[in-house]
Formats: C-alpha cells, structure tokens, sequence
C-alpha cells in the first residue's frame, strides 16, 4: 500500500502522476530516452544560482566541473560522484545542487564525468573515480584547494563509487580523503532488502530501475556478491574515514544505506546516518520541490565547513 499522505506536498505529486501514468518501466526505454528523461528533471532541483567561478578541465582523459565560490585559496574540496544508476547522469543533472553546495559550504566543489554504461562496463566507473582523487590531489592548490581536506561523496551510484574508491585507496595504502558523504547510496546489487520489496514499485525511481542499472554496468563481468559490486558486504571496513549516509524514507535503498551504517561502527568506523522522512530516492535533486532536498543540501555543506 503506498503511502501518499506521509510524503511531501511535491514529492506526492510525483508519485501520484506516477502511479497515474501506470508506473512506466526505465528498463523499457532506450538508454538515450532513460538520459532525457533524467536531464528533464533539472528544473526540479531549484534555481542555478551564480557561483564566483565555474570552470571545466579535462586531465588524463577525465573531465572535471570545478565550483570555486570564493577568490582565495586553501578551500576545503569535495569531489563528487552524480547518480544516475551507472547509466545516466551528467554535469547538468547535478549542476544546481552543486553550485548551492559550493556556496553554502564555502568548498571547491569537483564534479567527476565518469564513463557509463552499457557503453563503459565495469571497472571504467570505479577507475575513473578512483583517477579522479589523484587527479585533483595534485592539481588541488593551483585550483584554490586544500589537498589535505578532500571529502569525496556522491548519489546512488555515486555513492557507491565514492565507497568503493575509499575502500580501493584504503587497500592500495594510498592517503585516504578526511571524510565520504554517501547520499542514499547503492551497496547491493543483489536487491535483498526488504526495503526493495515496500518501496520498489510506486516511488518514482523503482528496484527496476536500480537493479537494470547494476545489471547494465556489472554486464556479466563481476559477480553481484562481489565487494566491488555489493560494498554492502565488504568485509574491510576498518580504517574508513569518517562518513556520513543520508537516507530517504519511502527508498528501495534504505535498509541497505542503514544496513552498512550499522556495519561501520561494529567496524569502529566514526560514522552519522540521517532518514530524511516524507521523500523517495532522489530527493537530493528535487530541492525545488522538496524542503528536505533543501535540507540536506544544506547539511551537506555544514559537513564540509566543519
């Protein structure tokens, strides 16, 4: 049964139309009409305020946005990885929230174009996120920013990507970033959680969506139970920097988010997770509509001040 009356007047709306429109099925649409629709949400996500600078860079065929919102240096940095289920996504889905988040946090703000699928199988994402935090470790004090305080986060599939590049930097025994903020992360491409069968169908973005997207990625080439593809079981927890998860209520993903939340302290992981209630897997881009999209937004910049 879902629930209606305990989701945001604009979150509600969403789901109503929806469920009104017979619940239409992404792993039914071309991976080019799945992108359009994604790019069609961007007004959603509020206003494109100004941000002091903007610029592009593209090193070792990675293509960075970097949101600088003051002219000095020293900024603390936050590298960010867009969500979009592995298969869409880009610098414009993200674009708005980024450029409030620079601002707010006072931060050197990183988007990463990382490589998609079906196009790019795994491991192109996590290696392209992975490249990213050594790009900008060595580029970092000519663009404003501090290299010793990078936090690196992300949604959904950029959470995921943020997690597995902590865990790939933890192994290779390089400098890990001061701290990873995981917004309603993907951790289980299995889709085992009891969350995945209560929110799973009526919420917008539904286990269809995120278990084609695994699918798409993944392509045969990795194992579902494997820690690159489900981080959710990884067994080498330990030595994480601090992080902080951000869930939603009504979300398929929100037992596993809360799941590995949990983990991490057994691990002696310093570690904060905050429901967000009332909203739906992705809520963070929907600040337009959304006072707990604004929320977190802003949460997410105090994070990164601190």
């Amino acid at each position: 049964m879902t629930n209606l009356n305990y989701l945001e007047p604009g979150i509600r709306k969403l789901v109503t139309q929806f469920i009104n429109s017979s619940r239409p099925s992404v792993s039914k649409q071309t991976i080019q009409d799945r992108r359009k629709g994604y790019l069609s949400s961007i007004n959603l996500a509020g206003e494109a305020l100004p941000v002091w600078d903007v610029f592009e860079q593209t090193i070792d065929d990675l293509r960075l946005r970097i949101y600088k919102p003051l002219d000095q240096g020293n900024l603390p940095i936050m590298i960010y990885y867009h969500g979009g289920c592995f298969v869409s996504g880009d610098f414009e889905t993200h674009d708005r929230q980024l450029r409030q988040i620079a601002n707010l946090g006072g931060a050197l703000v990183i988007a990463v174009d990382y490589r998609l699928a079906p196009e790019h199988v795994y491991p192109a994402a996590h290696d392209d996120a992975v490249k990213s935090v050594h790009v900008v470790r060595q580029h970092a004090l000519s663009w404003g920013g501090n290299p010793d305080n990078i936090s690196i986060a992300g949604d959904s599939a950029g959470g995921h990507l943020a997690l597995v590049t902590c865990l790939r930097l933890k192994k290779q025994g390089h400098l890990m970033p001061k701290r990873q903020i995981l917004i309603y992360p993907m951790l289980d491409a299995k889709a085992s959680s009891d969350s995945y069968k209560k929110f799973g169908d009526d919420y917008v973005v539904t286990a269809d969506a995120l278990v084609s997207g695994f699918e798409a990625y993944l392509s045969n080439c990795l194992h579902p139970e494997h820690p690159e593809a489900s981080p959710l079981y990884s067994d080498d927890l330990e030595g994480l920097p601090e992080t902080h998860i951000l869930t939603a209520e009504f979300d398929p993903l929100v037992d596993e988010g809360e799941d590995f939340y949990r983990r991490l302290l057994n691990a002696g992981v310093e570690a904060q997770c905050q429901r967000y209630l009332g909203v739906t897997h992705g809520f963070f881009q929907l600040g337009g509509i959304s006072l707990a999209g604004r929320k977190a937004i802003q949460d997410v910049a105090t994070i990164l001040s601190n």
